[in-house]
């Protein structure tokens, strides 16, 4: 996400002609957007990222269900 941000910084900059971005090729906007478009469709994938962000907010559901049910039965009591 850092990436991202930095990335659409960036082509603000270019598009306002900014200091030193104003004189920037365009090539580093793409190049850094093709960087992104690699790591967030492949990289990551490979690395597993996406699935543990997944399942840790599932099992976060999962643990406000359980406890929720438990909570419930004891007030019955």
């Amino acid at each position: 996400m850092f990436m991202i941000i930095v990335l659409f910084i960036m082509l603000v900059l270019k598009l306002a002609e900014v200091w030193i971005f104003a004189t920037m090729s365009w090539w580093w906007i793409i190049g850094g957007a093709c960087a992104v478009f690699v790591w967030f469709e492949f990289i990551e994938r490979m690395l597993g990222l996406d699935k543990r962000k997944d399942h840790a907010h599932y099992e976060k559901i999962q643990k406000e269900r359980v406890k929720r049910a438990f909570d419930k039965k004891t007030n019955r009591r």
